[in-house]
């Protein structure tokens, strides 16, 4: 009996999704939907006590890029485009890294050889970093990235072939804008970066870093989230000083996995990117796009469990073919497209504790004796899957 009342009910609510008419975004069948928070209630009552919310402070500085913690040694690590903070758990400043001409973004912690991985760029000189910081050093505040040595940069070759491709072949390179069919995919630089095994499997971490795609509504082309993945174990030879004045070209000649998620047009790229442990799932947090045929949704979901299959780029003004991540389906759902996303936040920081919970940041303003300071506070949730906001905020215990 009752199975035939669940399977009725099944029924029912698939029957009421189909009556809502096609063509709108609305949320994806019920049978997908997780039940979160994940694990018993005895495993739920013994998951690690974090703060409820860790401050990272208010600087003169650009806003509120990534956040990354390190929950070994108690540290909480704070980008702010042009300044990285780091604070106790208690959110109390114990140190910081400043000097940065670049765009300093998101960020992750390595637990493998304990140090903070930050994307870093510097347009004008067409050039492209993974930023290493050393993390047991920042022991002070305001150290200087390019004379204390706690921070080294590895260059991305194939970031900088994508961003200045002459994509109509007028011979110049049209520098940052997006008002262009150059830059290919729509290559704005990077962003987004995270840790987590390769697309579809379990086992060795590596490196992902997702690009930035300009937000060009006149072409079809910048579509795709671009994905990279590199086996950083052996990087230490390339890594060299941050010499903002003459940048090096020291990095891997080649990537170990370039990949595309077809989410729809965004507002430059994955703003933060993070894998979680807990369900084998990558978030992908960005600015809204604003192409009108899409959803515009500002978190997706690409499907961990899923392998990557090759399969034709769509948009592309030449056919072309490479390896395509699966959106898990889930949250809301765009018929005409075929999408699945959440409206979220986490666009300034976002971190997975593998457990069901996420510190999601959370960026603003503050003004003091007439200054305007810049402000990230990290703020604890519980998954939970449900549309269209799929975080909720965790009471203090």
């Amino acid at each position: 009996m009752r199975r035939n009342v669940t399977a009725l009910f099944t029924s029912l609510v698939a029957a009421a999704a189909v009556l809502a008419g096609a063509g709108a975004a609305h949320a994806a069948p019920p049978r997908t939907a997780p039940e979160r928070p994940p694990g018993t209630p005895e495993q739920l009552r013994h998951r690690p006590v974090a703060p409820p919310a860790i401050d990272g402070g208010a600087w003169q500085s650009g806003h509120l890029q990534g956040t990354a913690i390190d929950r070994r040694a108690g540290f909480m690590y704070f980008s702010f485009t042009n300044l990285l903070v780091k604070t106790d758990l208690g959110g109390t400043p114990v140190g910081s890294v400043t000097g940065f001409t670049g765009h300093l973004g998101d960020l992750d912690f390595n637990r493998s050889d304990g140090r903070v991985y930050a994307s870093l760029e510097y347009k004008a000189a067409k050039a492209f970093y993974v930023a290493i910081f050393d993390a047991d050093e920042i022991t002070r505040m305001n150290m200087d990235a390019a004379t204390t040595g706690v921070v080294s940069t590895v260059h991305l070759r194939e970031v900088v072939e994508d961003y200045t491709a002459d994509m109509n072949g007028d011979g110049k390179f049209d520098g940052n804008t997006g008002n262009t069919p150059d830059h290919r995919y729509g290559c704005s630089g990077i962003d987004g970066i995270a840790f987590g095994p390769a697309f579809g499997r379990h086992g060795r971490q590596r490196l992902t870093i997702a690009y930035g795609v300009y937000s060009n509504t006149t072409r079809a082309d910048n579509d795709h989230q671009v994905l990279l993945q590199y086996d950083v174990r052996r990087w230490r030879k390339y890594e060299r000083p941050l010499t903002e004045s003459d940048p090096h070209t020291s990095g891997p000649l080649h990537h170990d996995g370039k990949f595309f998620a077809y989410t729809g047009n965004t507002t430059y790229g994955v703003q933060n990117l993070e894998y979680d442990a807990d369900s084998g799932n990558w978030l992908m947090a960005v600015y809204k796009g604003k192409k009108r045929t899409f959803p515009n949704y500002s978190l997706f979901v690409v499907d961990g469990s899923e392998r990557p299959s090759w399969g034709l780029l769509r948009g592309q003004a030449r056919p072309e073919y490479g390896r395509l991540l699966t959106l898990l389906p889930e949250g809301l759902h765009h018929e005409p497209t075929g999408l699945y996303g959440f409206e979220s936040a986490g666009q300034y920081g976002l971190i997975s504790l593998d457990d069901g919970r996420f510190y999601v940041a959370r960026a603003g303003t503050a003004e003091s004796d007439g200054i305007v300071r810049q402000t990230g506070r990290a703020v604890l949730h519980d998954w939970t899957g449900l549309t269209p906001d799929p975080f909720t905020p965790l009471p203090p215990r």
